[in-house]
């Protein structure tokens, strides 16, 4: 009889989870960020150096052009549909774009660090540790 997989990722979360909650991709803690959408140079909990590790700016031109479009198609439908007077667009939509964008941006910066975790990889030409 099959029982359970056992799970012997010694407390790393998937990269889903690691994105979705800015979890370290070593320990799982919740320490992957210091700022708004900005790594911490170091896991608190286990010491995992995250500098090491290059997302750079990459998911912030994909998620301007994602969420800008998103935006911009519910707006128009709102305007058609309703014809409501601007500050109602205002309302809605600043609050709503800044607040994708930034969650957007941790959730893909930390699922582009936990990857680079997961398979070891780094920069041509740079040797791992």
């Amino acid at each position: 009889m099959n029982g359970p997989v056992p799970d012997n990722r010694g407390g790393q979360p998937s990269i889903r989870e690691a994105a979705l909650f800015g979890l370290c991709p070593q320990c799982g803690a919740k320490t992957l960020f210091e700022g708004v959408a900005q790594f911490a140079p170091r896991c608190r909990a286990c010491g995992l150096d995250l500098t090491k590790f290059n997302v750079g700016d990459g998911p912030a031109a994909f998620l301007t052009l994602i969420i800008g479009g998103l935006i911009v198609g519910l707006a128009l439908w709102l305007e058609i549909a309703v014809t409501p007077p601007f500050w109602v667009h205002a309302l809605l939509w600043i609050p709503l774009t800044f607040g994708l964008v930034i969650y957007g941006l941790r959730v893909a910066k930390a699922a582009l660090l936990a990857s680079e975790y997961s398979n070891k990889a780094g920069e041509a030409g740079r040797d791992q540790d």
